[in-house]
């Protein structure tokens, strides 16, 4: 039997089929805004190394999506990102440039070698300079990424030319040329404010326009080439970092009113006396030099003034700036440091440049051949004094009289002299990093000097605090003339009147109204303490008279303090229990970490006391 049709509602809609997006047609979320390497590569057209390339160049870095589409494997790029790049002229120069290489291959295997010859001369170039004005809008930018710019260049200075790794000899000589212009300027505008000296090399801070800059420099010894370190990848960031460092160079230099690129005397270059002729080119060449005539010859103030006026004339030619730097008379004492001499900017400068200008002022080195040179060259005059060297072009001799300090590091010496101190080159580093001039005992020639601390990590932080850091501490505040508690005394002993009183440091009404005051600390810390404790136990506190008397009558009870730790567990405990899961996790890492950090400050005191146990069993 057939059904008859039933009628159709007449409200209902009908129903709307469910769209399905076809494979490979508009993507939403994450698939659309990231791509991953090998689809960035296809889609550029260009190979793995030229997309590294260009990746560095211009400054792009893999993203983390929070979603990976293609899976955890991959390695992600920002769609944006490519697109820039697709547009890069560089791009395309890269391409003209391995057409080019094809062409010159192609005739050297017709055996045409007139026509290679001809074809490498035309081989297309570039510069960088558009993408470093675009990747550093403004100087501050290009001062901020200066960190690891400065530690590439310093370290392709002192690599050996290697051809199978395509390190040239002329990328060596320019790396070291930026590296020494960048030094020059440290040390005329005494911006250095840390130096530490490591196992890697040494670190150096400085601070300019009110960036703090932090870069290595290796060790003046044979560089081992390691095989697992891809020299190809650190060329092309030392390709923009050369780019970048020029820039900086050029823009510092002309604040300064110094002309750039230096043009150096020939013959103090083939001495590899780069810094020393770098500070006779600001001699020279600075509108704001100060000649001190007390300190060269008659003849010799007169040439250099003469120099002066002849340097800073607008028609002089870069040949005659040379020629008058080769004329300057280099056994001149102030010659090599006469830019530490410079006074005419103390209006601009800040207090901590000041401080540092003044800290070896009036001070005359002397550095032995086996001491860092280069490193003590530049640390010295940023410090306002005045070294020479042993060897040929050096300023001035060791025999001369008004040396005032000769560093050495040797276990013993031949001779001395009694007009002036022998130490050793980390008493030069300690006093830079404690802006004061350190007693030289513990740091005479063969004795072992005292630990070289780090300026770069605070102690107090830490918790453990070296003794001979504190050491550095009261001299500080000796040349400061503040009061320290002595080493066994805490600042709550320093902070009670009637010690001051008694050891003479302050009169019988100071004390009187030190006492009144630290008398009125203590009971508002009481009463902050006692209303913590009652919120913690859940009492609401009013200010009501009757709590009015009862701080009265807590004043008059004896000064003790409650159980401290116990309110704070409370408050702890009652903090975690509020948290989320995710933060209650982070918050028992920041637990194990400090119980960790406490750990070890305890494992150093402990081989401090085992080290003065010994010393003392060694002593009876």
């Amino acid at each position: 039997m057939v059904k008859p049709d039933s009628k159709p509602k007449q409200n209902s809609k009908p129903k709307a089929k469910k769209h399905y997006r076809p494979a490979g047609k508009k993507k939403e979320g994450n698939a659309a805004k990231y791509v991953t390497r090998s689809q960035a590569v296809k889609h550029l057209q260009v190979n793995l190394p030229l997309f590294r390339r260009l990746c560095i160049l211009k400054g792009i870095f893999p993203r983390e999506p929070k979603k990976k589409v293609k899976g955890n494997h991959h390695t992600y790029y920002h769609v944006k990102d490519i697109s820039f790049l697709e547009r890069e002229p560089l791009l395309e120069i890269f391409r003209d440039k391995r057409a080019h290489e094809k062409k010159v291959k192609k005739a050297e295997a017709k055996k045409n070698p007139d026509l290679a010859k001809r074809l490498r001369t035309r081989a297309p170039t570039y510069k960088l300079d558009r993408v470093i004005r675009e990747r550093y809008p403004t100087f501050i930018d290009a001062l901020r990424d200066l960190d690891d710019c400065l530690t590439m260049v310093h370290l392709f200075a002192a690599l050996p030319a290697l051809e199978r790794e395509k390190i040239e000899v002329q990328r060596i000589h320019k790396c070291r040329r930026l590296s020494h212009e960048w030094q020059a300027y440290i040390s005329r505008t005494h911006k250095l404010r840390k130096t530490f000296v490591s196992v890697k090399g040494i670190y150096y801070q400085a601070e300019v326009e009110g960036q703090k800059i932090t870069w290595l420099t290796p060790h003046a010894l044979q560089q081992v080439m390691p095989d697992d370190v891809d020299f190809n990848v650190m060329l092309n960031f030392l390709e923009v970092y050369e780019t970048l460092l020029a820039f900086i160079n050029y823009r510092l230099y002309h604040s300064i009113n110094v002309k750039y690129p230096p043009i150096l005397d020939p013959r103090l270059e083939a001495l590899a006396s780069d810094l020393y002729a770098l500070s006779r080119y600001f001699d020279v060449n600075s509108r704001t030099s100060v000649v001190d005539p007390q300190v060269s010859s008659t003849s010799g103030s007169e040439q250099v003034e003469t120099q002066q006026k002849v340097g800073t004339a607008s028609d002089e030619s870069e040949l005659r700036l040379a020629q008058l730097q080769h004329q300057l008379p280099s056994n001149e004492p102030g010659a090599l440091m006469r830019l530490v001499e410079d006074d005419a900017g103390d209006d601009e400068e800040d207090d901590d440049t000041r401080e540092c200008k003044k800290l070896f002022r009036n001070l005359k080195f002397f550095l032995s051949r086996e001491v860092p040179r280069e490193s003590l060259l530049f640390v010295i005059p940023a410090f306002g004094g005045v070294v020479s060297w042993e060897g040929e072009g050096a300023p001035f001799k060791e025999d001369d009289q008004t040396i005032t300090h000769k560093i050495v590091d040797r276990p013993t010496l031949v001779r001395t002299s009694l007009s002036r101190e022998y130490v050793q080159p980390q008493w030069v580093y300690d006093c830079v990093n404690a802006r004061v001039i350190l007693p030289t005992e513990d740091y005479m020639v063969g004795k072992i000097p005292p630990p070289h601390l780090s300026p770069f990590v605070d102690h107090e932080s830490e918790g453990y605090v070296p003794e001979y850091a504190e050491t550095i501490k009261r001299l500080q505040a000796a040349a400061r003339k503040e009061v320290l508690p002595l080493p066994g005394v805490g600042n709550e002993d320093l902070e009670d009147p009637q010690k001051l009183l008694s050891e003479g440091i302050i009169d019988r009404a100071e004390a009187s109204e030190a006492a009144e005051r630290k008398r009125k600390m203590i009971l508002e810390q009481n009463r902050y303490l006692d209303e913590l404790k009652m919120e913690v136990e859940g009492v609401q506190n009013s200010s009501t008279p009757s709590d009015n008397k009862q701080s009265s009558s807590k004043e008059a009870r004896e000064e003790s303090e409650p159980d401290l730790e116990q309110i704070v567990e409370d408050y702890a405990n009652m903090s975690k229990t509020v948290m989320s899961r995710r933060k209650r996790k982070i918050y028992e890492a920041m637990q194990i970490g400090k119980q960790r950090k406490k750990a070890h400050v305890d494992l150093l005191k402990e081989r401090k006391k085992k080290i003065q146990a010994a010393k003392e069993s060694e002593e009876n």
